[in-house]
C-alpha cells in the first residue's frame, strides 16, 4: 500500500486543511452530515462506499475533531459545522462548472424563503468584494 504524503507540518492553512478533509469521501460525508445523514447507514446508502473505508474515513473525521460519536450517531462539531462555507463553495463550483447547462442537479435552498443561496464572495476586511489578483500571500521564510 502507498504511504499517504502528510501535510500537517506545513506553514499553508490550506495544506494542513487538505490532509484533514481533502478526500473526497471525508467532504462527500461532512456533505451528507449537513443534508442530515446521522448513521452509518445513512452514510453508506447516500454514498455506496465500503463499509471499511466508511469507517476509516468517519474515524478520521472523529480524531480531527470535526465529527463526534454519540451513541449511534455522528454529529457535527463547531469545528464541523465550520465547513459550511467549504461545502458551499465546492457545490457553487459544481453548479457553475460541472454541469451542463439546464441540466438537473440537487438546490441548497434556503429553508425560510425556498430561495438559492446567493453566490459567495470573498470580502477584504473593509467589506469590499476582493479578487484573486488584489491578494497576496505572506509565506514564511524558511
Amino acid at each position: 500500500m502507498v504511504k499517504r504524503t502528510r501535510f500537517d507540518g506545513e506553514s499553508c492553512p490550506v495544506a494542513r486543511s487538505v490532509d484533514v478533509v481533502g478526500d473526497w469521501w471525508s467532504l462527500l460525508i461532512v456533505r451528507d452530515a449537513f443534508d442530515g445523514s446521522r448513521r452509518f447507514g445513512d452514510f453508506q446508502r447516500s454514498l455506496g462506499v465500503a463499509k471499511n473505508i466508511l469507517s476509516a474515513r468517519l474515524r478520521g473525521l472523529i480524531d480531527n475533531g470535526i465529527l463526534e460519536h454519540t451513541d449511534a450517531d455522528y454529529v457535527l462539531t463547531a469545528k464541523g459545522e465550520a465547513l459550511f462555507p467549504v461545502i458551499v463553495a465546492l457545490r457553487q463550483w459544481g453548479e457553475a462548472f460541472a454541469f451542463e447547462p439546464r441540466e438537473p442537479h440537487s438546490e441548497l435552498l434556503d429553508r425560510r424563503d425556498g430561495k438559492p443561496l446567493r453566490p459567495l464572495e470573498i470580502h477584504a476586511a473593509d467589506g469590499r468584494s476582493i479578487t484573486p489578483a488584489e491578494t497576496e500571500v505572506r509565506k514564511l521564510d524558511r
